[in-house]
C-alpha cells in the first residue's frame, strides 16, 4: 500500500489552471484576485466582510490587535489546540489563562469559563478564544451569553470548520465563523484543511469598524483613503497610522484558494463519509476509548480515536505506511508555557485525552480500498488484547 498520510490537498485542473490564470495577468499579489476570494469566503459562511492574510497564525494575530489587546489583558483559550491559538495574545504582551476541556467533545468546556469568571472581578478577563476542534462546532451562542455577561470580546478560532455549524436555541443553522457570535472569527488554508492554498488565513466579522482596521493593520497601518489621511500632498500620498504588519496573502494563493472553495461542500461530503465508516467500524470495539463520531455540522478536519497503547498503535502503523498523526499536545505543556507558570495535571480532561489520542487518515480523496486498510490494521494491532 502506497503512503497514506493523516490529511492530503487535493489539486485539480481548475486549480493549476486558476493560478496560471494569474501568472499570464498583470497581478501576483495587491489585485482582484484577493478581493474576489475574500467575497466568495464571506458569502459562504455567511459574514459580512472578510479579510484574506497570509496564514491562520496572522490571523490571529491581527484579529488581537484589531481587538485593542494591551499588555496584561488576561484571555482564556483552551490547552487542546496548535500553538498559534494561544502565541497571538502573547505576541501583544496579554496573558493567556487555559480552561479545561470537555471529555466528550474535546472542546473547551463553557462551564470551566464560567467558573474562571466567576472566581474573579468584573474586568479581570479581556476575551475568549473558543477553537473549533477537529471540525467540531462550538456551541457559540453559550459563549456569547457568557462573553456578554463579563463585558468580554469572542474570536473562534474556526481554521478547522469552514462549512461547519451548530443549531442555536431557536433551531436556526449557525455556519462556523458567520460572525453572529464572536467579533472576529479566523480560517486557514494549509494544505491539510479543507481549502488549500499552501498557505494563508482569511477573518471573518460583521463589524465594519473592525474590518476596516483589519485591512489597514495587514498592509503595515498604512492609510490611503483621501478622507482618512491627516493630510495629502496628491493622489500617490500614504500614511502609516499605526504599527501594521505585511500579512497579505497574493493573488496565486488566492485564486487556487476561490478554486478549492468551489467544491468545499462536496469535501465535507466525502468528509462526513469517512467519519461514518470510521464510526461504524470501532462503535463496538473495545480498545476504543472515545473517538470522534457522528456529529450534526462537524466539519471532519480530523477524525480522532483515543485508545491505550497510542505510541504501540502509531509506530506499528507507521511500518505499514499509515502515518497516523496526534492533534495536539497540550500548550500548557509546552516549556514556553511551562516556564511561565503552567503545569502538568493543571488539565486533566485535556492531559488525558493527549494521552490517548489519534488522529486517522482524514481527506476527500483517501479512497474507501485505502480505509478499509486503515481499520484493519487497526483491528490487527488489538487483536487478542481484549
Amino acid at each position: 500500500m502506497k503512503k497514506i498520510p493523516y490529511g492530503r490537498q487535493n489539486i485539480n485542473d481548475q486549480d493549476i489552471q486558476s493560478v496560471v490564470d494569474v501568472l499570464k495577468s498583470d497581478w501576483l499579489t495587491q489585485g482582484p484576485s484577493v478581493k474576489n476570494f475574500e467575497e466568495g469566503f464571506s458569502k459562504y459562511i455567511g459574514s459580512k466582510f472578510s479579510v484574506a492574510v497570509s496564514n491562520g497564525t496572522a490571523a490571529l494575530h491581527l484579529s488581537v490587535l484589531a481587538l485593542n489587546i494591551k499588555p496584561g489583558d488576561k484571555v482564556i483559550t483552551t490547552p487542546n489546540t496548535f500553538v498559534a491559538s494561544a502565541n497571538c495574545v502573547k505576541y501583544c504582551g496579554g496573558e493567556i489563562i487555559f480552561a479545561d476541556i470537555d471529555p466528550s467533545t474535546y472542546l473547551l468546556d463553557v462551564n470551566k469559563v464560567r467558573s474562571l469568571l466567576e472566581k474573579s472581578p468584573k474586568g479581570t478577563y479581556t476575551g475568549i478564544i473558543p477553537v473549533d476542534f477537529a471540525g467540531r462546532p462550538n456551541d457559540m451562542e453559550k459563549f456569547r451569553e457568557l462573553a456578554d455577561e463579563y463585558g468580554i470580546w469572542i474570536l473562534q478560532d474556526s481554521c478547522h470548520s469552514p462549512g461547519g455549524y451548530f443549531n442555536d436555541s431557536q433551531g436556526l443553522k449557525q455556519n462556523c465563523g458567520n460572525g453572529e457570535f464572536a467579533e472576529l472569527a479566523i480560517f486557514s488554508f494549509h494544505p491539510v484543511k479543507h481549502i488549500a492554498a499552501g498557505e494563508g488565513g482569511m477573518i471573518t466579522t460583521n463589524d465594519e469598524e473592525l474590518y476596516k482596521r483589519l485591512l489597514m493593520l495587514r498592509t503595515h497601518g498604512i492609510q490611503q483613503e483621501p478622507e482618512k489621511v491627516l493630510e495629502s500632498h496628491g493622489c500617490w500620498y500614504y500614511e502609516m497610522q499605526e504599527l501594521g504588519y505585511n500579512y497579505r496573502l497574493t493573488d496565486l494563493q488566492a485564486a487556487l484558494g476561490l478554486s478549492q472553495l468551489n467544491r468545499a461542500n462536496s469535501g465535507i461530503i466525502r468528509r462526513k463519509e469517512i467519519a461514518n465508516n470510521y464510526y461504524n467500524a470501532f462503535k463496538n470495539s473495545k480498545f476504543i476509548k472515545g473517538q470522534s463520531g457522528v456529529v450534526d455540522g462537524h466539519a471532519y478536519h480530523l477524525y480522532v480515536i483515543e485508545v491505550d497503547d497510542r505510541t504501540g498503535l502509531i509506530n506499528f502503523l507507521r511500518d505499514l505506511n499509515i502515518f497516523a498523526q496526534v492533534h495536539y499536545i497540550p500548550v500548557h505543556l509546552m516549556p514556553y508555557y511551562q516556564e511561565l507558570g503552567s503545569n502538568k495535571g493543571d488539565f486533566p480532561y485535556a492531559e488525558n485525552y493527549y494521552n490517548h489520542c489519534l488522529s486517522l487518515p482524514m481527506f476527500p480523496t483517501l479512497t474507501d480500498e485505502e480505509q478499509m486498510y486503515v481499520i484493519n490494521k487497526i483491528n490487527t494491532f488489538y487483536i487478542g488484547k481484549y
